[in-house]
């Protein structure tokens, strides 16, 4: 069996054919780190570990490369308000992504760029185009002229009339066409920061920073390209244009995949609209392998729908595959089950994949406990859920209900301190009711799920 993925360029499904069967390479666009990672940037990175966990274990070796933006106009804005170094800002940001991202099991990437350490490599990459005739200096800026390729327009499937009439475009009177788009822009009153060039003081666009290192580290021609959906215009369309002005390949990556909008509560989620969800928020309150299941539950070429009833269900799903695996004994295995496998190899099923691992804890629970082991590395190796030792999970509570948990073992040990047995019994049962286990030792008072 073969992978078969969704191929963007093309618009269908396909048979996926790395350059070379022992370096697939990957690039995925990172996040821009002025503030802490929404659900959007959580979205797009279960589904590319995803497809990382699936490539690893389908090849040798596989290099996969997400950047850090940490050169961009909302970094500017973020550290001036706070009054703080834009090296600050970045750096906090990027801690708390990394953060955020290993709650949701992400696995590192093999290369993290970021933008501020290849600023040389853009010049130069810049100067080869203004040479070729693809690039021109117009008001202290440089343009890239689209006009200068063919087909521009042809990854996200429209002609340039179309995408002018849809697309939300920088106005400016020095460029030849609309559609035109900035290479390196100059320092400005507010923001006095910059790099010095040839083309003057000033910092690059956001599109030939993604280039560029996709290039430095994968070559002129890669297998994958990802990202959101919500980048394959303007940002994938011109990375590809400029990239083949550089290279001259016809592609810059054979597969472009793209994960879908996301919603929240059936309204696509923007900050304008004041409905943006950050992942740390979510996590305070729900467990990362619950957030992960949840994003997870929806094909990610479609748009997902996030909602306390999907993360509801997604919770349900890690309890009982918990419970199930918690009171027996299992060998670990190193098998993956074939069916899910062949679902995740059709274009990333994973929620075919989801209900193929519910048929098989059904399948443990009525006695066929030979399946545990290879539900359990099933799950680890290709979903990244499960991770936690069945006998001590506690997937089932959220923080809120941690807390709760806690509040209620602190007036068990007061009532016990006042000698008064009968309270603190009646707590004991009332956390048994609620599928809570304490237990007491020299040390203090722990517990678990008995689910």
């Amino acid at each position: 069996m073969r992978l078969i993925l969704r191929n963007t360029l093309i618009g269908r499904k396909e048979e996926f054919r790395p350059i070379d069967d022992n370096n697939v390479r990957m690039y995925a666009c990172g996040p821009t780190v002025y503030g802490r990672a929404h659900l959007g940037n959580a979205r797009a990175a279960v589904v590319f570990d995803v497809l990382y966990r699936i490539l690893k274990s389908l090849y040798p070796n596989v290099t996969y490369v997400r950047n850090i933006t940490d050169v961009d106009d909302k970094i500017y804005n973020a550290a001036f308000e706070r009054g703080i170094s834009l090296e600050q800002l970045t750096e906090e940001n990027i801690k708390f992504f990394h953060e955020d991202l290993g709650k949701l099991n992400v696995l590192p990437v093999d290369i993290e760029p970021k933008a501020t350490h290849n600023i040389e490599d853009m010049l130069a990459s810049i100067k080869k185009l203004v040479d070729r005739g693809n690039a021109y200096i117009a008001d202290e800026h440089v343009y890239f002229d689209v006009s200068s390729i063919e087909n521009y327009g042809a990854l996200s499937r429209k002609n340039i009339d179309e995408l002018q009439n849809g697309a939300r475009i920088e106005v400016s009177q020095a460029k030849k066409n609309p559609m035109d788009f900035v290479l390196w822009k100059p320092v400005d009153e507010k923001f006095n920061f910059g790099w010095d060039s040839c083309f003057g003081k000033g910092r690059p666009g956001w599109h030939i920073e993604c280039s560029v290192m996709a290039h430095k580290f994968l070559g002129e021609i890669f297998d994958i390209h990802g990202g959101g959906i919500d980048l394959l215009f303007p940002h994938h369309e011109n990375e590809l244009a400029q990239s083949r002005a550089l290279t001259g390949q016809k592609n810059m990556a054979n597969y472009w995949v793209h994960n879908g909008h996301l919603n929240i509560d059936n309204i696509k989620m923007s900050k304008s609209l004041g409905n943006c969800c950050f992942v740390n928020d979510i996590l305070a309150k729900h467990d990362g392998e619950t957030v992960r299941l949840a994003l997870l539950l929806t094909q990610y070429s479609s748009p997902l729908n996030f909602s306390e009833d999907l993360l509801t269900q997604a919770n349900n799903l890690l309890s009982k595959w918990y419970k199930a695996l918690q009171h027996i004994e299992f060998a670990e295995s190193e098998c993956l089950d074939e069916n899910v496998w062949a679902a995740m190899l059709d274009d990333m099923n994973t929620p075919k994949a989801i209900s193929l691992l519910c048929e098989m804890v059904e399948k443990i629970n009525k006695g066929e406990v030979k399946l545990a082991g290879i539900f359990m590395n099933t799950c680890r190796t290709l979903i990244g859920i499960m991770m936690k030792n069945p006998k001590d999970c506690f997937c089932s509570a959220s923080t809120e209900k941690k807390d709760w948990i806690l509040e209620q073992i602190d007036k068990r040990k007061q009532a016990k301190t006042i000698g008064d047995y009968s309270l603190a019994d009646k707590i004991r049962l009332e956390l048994l009711d609620d599928g809570i286990i304490i237990e007491d030792s020299k040390d203090g008072t722990t517990w678990k799920s008995k689910f």
